[in-house]
C-alpha cells in the first residue's frame, strides 16, 4: 500500500496477508526490530499462535517467486479488477472507494447483503456477505476478491449473477 501511494519512506511498520494474492494462509509484519518485538509481545492473536507448517512456508515462498518472475499475473489481476469494477458500477452498484483487487459491492443493510449473497449462490457464484458487526449497520457489502486466474468469460458469469441478484433484491 505504501508503494501504491508513494509513501513507503514514511511507513514504520508493514503488515501483510498470505491469504489473498498468495493463495496460502498466514501473514507477516515487518519493520524495525523494536516495533516488531512490540507487536509480537502485545498482539493477542500472536500470543497463542504456533509456527506455520513447512508446507505452508514452501507455498508462500513459491507464491513470492511466481509474483517476482511472472509479472503477467499481476497485470492480469489489475485488468480483471478494472473490468469487473467498471461493469458492476455501470449496473448501478456502489463499489466504495477501494483501489485494490478486493472490491466491496455495497448493499446497505445486512439483510440486503445476505439476500444478494443467496441470489448469487442461486446463480452458482459464491460470495459471502460482510455484515454488522463487522461493518457499520448500514454498510453491509459483498466483498469480491478478484483473481488473475479468472478469464473474461468467468467474470461475465459473475457479472450476470450480480445483475440478476441486484435487481431481484432491489439493490440496483
Amino acid at each position: 500500500i505504501g508503494s501504491h501511494f508513494g509513501v513507503e519512506d514514511e511507513v514504520d511498520m508493514e503488515s501483510g496477508s498470505f491469504s489473498k494474492a498468495f493463495g496460502v494462509v498466514g501473514g507477516l509484519i515487518a519493520g524495525e526490530k523494536h516495533m516488531v518485538d512490540y507487536a509480537f509481545n502485545k498482539s493477542r492473536t500472536m500470543l497463542l499462535s504456533g509456527s506455520a507448517p513447512p508446507a505452508t512456508i514452501a507455498a508462500c515462498n513459491a507464491s513470492i517467486e511466481v509474483l517476482e518472475t511472472e509479472p503477467e499475473h499481476v497485470e492480469k489481476l489489475w485488468s480483471n479488477t478494472e473490468y469487473f469494477r467498471k461493469e458492476v458500477q455501470s449496473m448501478g452498484f456502489d463499489t466504495g472507494v477501494s483501489e485494490t483487487p478486493i472490491i466491496p459491492v455495497m448493499c446497505g443493510e445486512s439483510h440486503s447483503a445476505r439476500a444478494l449473497s443467496t441470489e448469487l449462490l442461486n446463480h452458482d457464484v459464491f460470495a459471502l456477505p460482510i455484515v454488522f458487526p463487522m461493518v457499520a449497520p448500514d454498510k453491509a457489502r459483498i466483498r469480491v476478491m478478484m483473481s488473475a486466474g479468472l478469464e473474461k468469460d468467468d467474470i461475465d458469469i459473475a457479472l450476470s449473477a450480480f445483475e440478476k441478484g441486484g435487481k431481484s433484491t432491489g439493490i440496483i
